[in-house]
């Protein structure tokens, strides 16, 4: 099975979520970039608030696609230590990647939200998505950052997951997973889409601009 693209790849996942629709206490945070258009689906379908929820992968010294971690907003750093142990990784190339991609994601920050402060999840059930996860290192940084803002409950959602991926969300208890498909072997999450460009901040804005407006709403 593949999707077409990520906005039906979102269709299809938020069928998978119909029991969260028309809630009040319901939000849905994407993980930028190629999480939003999956995500604006979701919300649509649920009748949900959009929002962005900024996280960064650490990719591994020259293989940049594998993640050896991630950092989320709030000053949350997650890390894959043993792949870092087997592939002999020092700290001090850790700290120099993860000084670079906290630039990027403050400058995200400016980009998408600007000065309007992010949707409170204190007490709400949250539904986070991404595109897809293979390693799950950077739904893990936005679980834990986000389990510091109280929500009331967590869901993990993703039209693709490597099965390994979820796994830990679910035996930790931090948070509820969902997803379309669960391939084996898994390749990588573009494998699963016959269209998978890259997603621009033009887009991400468009996007989460259009999820506030009234149209953006409609009842199931």
């Amino acid at each position: 099975m593949q999707f077409a693209n990520r906005i039906s790849a979102g269709r299809a996942l938020a069928r998978k979520l119909h029991d969260y629709a028309n809630r009040s206490d319901v939000i849905v945070l994407a993980l930028p970039r190629g999480g939003v258009p999956v995500a604006y689906e979701v919300a649509r379908a649920l009748n949900a608030p959009l929002d962005v929820f900024l996280v960064r992968k650490l990719g591994v010294p020259g293989l940049e696609e594998l993640a050896m971690g991630a950092i989320a907003t709030g000053g949350v750093r997650v890390l894959n230590e043993p792949l870092i142990a087997d592939l002999g990784i020092r700290h001090q190339w850790i700290d120099l990647i993860a000084a670079r991609e906290q630039g990027e994601l403050e400058r995200r920050e400016q980009v998408y939200r600007g000065e309007s402060p992010p949707l409170n999840v204190s007490g709400r059930t949250v539904i986070l998505v991404d595109d897809g996860l293979a390693t799950g290192s950077t739904m893990r940084a936005a679980v834990t950052a986000l389990k510091n803002l109280l929500p009331a409950k967590i869901i993990v959602a993703a039209p693709v997951a490597a099965r390994e991926a979820c796994e830990p969300f679910e035996t930790d208890g931090d948070a509820t997973c969902v997803c379309v498909i669960s391939p084996e072997p898994f390749y990588g999450v573009g494998r699963w889409y016959r269209d998978f460009p890259q997603t621009t901040d033009l887009e991400v804005c468009y996007l989460l601009k259009h999820a506030r407006q009234p149209s953006h709403k409609r009842v199931a």
